[in-house]
């Protein structure tokens, strides 16, 4: 079974020559997106999350807002910085914008990627513990968060509580059943699709990954793939796990389009990169043809050409 949705950044800009000029125009138009998509039958709505950036950010106020306004979409992420976010109250959130939708939601997280800032974590109030880099804090803040959707009691009741308790340890409410099931690690290399799928996390794999054979993209992609399901069937899970694979797709129907997202010849194939002086990434080609059918209206599209890291 293949599905297909969009991703969107939400940039705006005070531009004159944009329509999404302000963080209100960005969000609103998101919802709208999302209500159109599901009216022309996609299967999928998804955001992206980054901080200190004139794009989406804090994403369950929007995951909400679409859960309400739709009916059958399923909505997500891909992906939220866990080096960001407080595991409990990320719980809460996402139990709650599920609930909104019915549980629909679909929730991508990742260690994240490059920044506008230098250590922006750390204005979160984050920092790795002694002998932890921040990816380690990161997949550690997203193990907390596991452990958390599965809604198993921790907390000691107060024998004199303001209002009547269930008995026995208490979880973090509101709890929404299944969400555990539907939550994703972005993953840009062979060792975290492992980790992943160890987790019981399904995996999104992006339009950028860690060069680790100097193959073509797609070759690479494949074998992290087959990399993740030997290592989700060794862990012995009994539901089958999702994948989902990003493509930086373009439908040109006007000259505007055509000379915002037009790429040429110097996009038809897989790009070298460094994201840092030691990490050596693999960037997937952007697809903008000149001329789409109507069948197309179904696509993988994403307003932005920068590939987004996973790891």
């Amino acid at each position: 079974m293949k599905k297909i949705g969009f991703l969107s950044f939400g940039h705006w800009t005070a531009s004159p020559q944009s329509q999404a000029r302000s963080a209100t125009d960005a969000l609103l138009q998101s919802i709208d997106l999302a209500v159109e998509a599901e009216r022309l039958g996609m299967d999928g709505a998804y955001f992206r999350v980054h901080h200190f950036a004139q794009q989406l950010a804090s994403p369950f106020p929007l995951l909400a807002a679409v859960g309400a306004k739709t009916r059958k979409i399923e909505i997500g992420t891909a992906v939220i910085d866990m080096r960001y976010e407080n595991p409990h109250y990320m719980a809460e959130d996402a139990g709650a914008a599920d609930l909104i939708a019915g549980g629909r939601l679909q929730l991508g997280i990742s260690r994240g990627s490059p920044e506008q800032v230098i250590d922006g974590w750390r204005y979160f109030g984050y920092r790795p513990n002694e002998g932890e880099d921040d990816a380690e804090m990161g997949r550690r803040h997203a193990e907390e968060f596991l452990e958390l959707a599965h809604g198993k009691g921790f907390a000691q009741p107060n024998p004199r509580p303001m209002f009547p308790n269930p008995p026995g340890l208490l979880r973090l409410e509101p709890y929404s059943a299944g969400l555990q099931d539907r939550i994703w690690w972005g993953s840009a290399s062979n060792a975290t699709a492992v980790w992943a799928a160890k987790h019981g996390m399904n995996m999104q794999t992006s339009t950028l990954k860690f060069d680790e054979s100097g193959e073509p993209l797609h070759i690479q992609q494949a074998a992290q793939i087959r990399a993740f399901r030997a290592a989700w069937s060794e862990a012995g899970h009994k539901r089958t796990p999702r994948i989902s694979v990003s493509r930086s797709i373009f439908a040109l129907l006007d000259d505007r389009d055509r000379g915002y997202f037009g790429r040429g010849s110097q996009e038809e194939e897989d790009k070298i990169g460094f994201l840092d002086e030691n990490t050596r990434a693999i960037f997937g080609r952007s697809y903008a043809p000149s001329r789409i059918s109507s069948s197309s209206s179904l696509r993988k599209t994403r307003r932005s050409r920068r590939p987004t890291p996973y790891c």
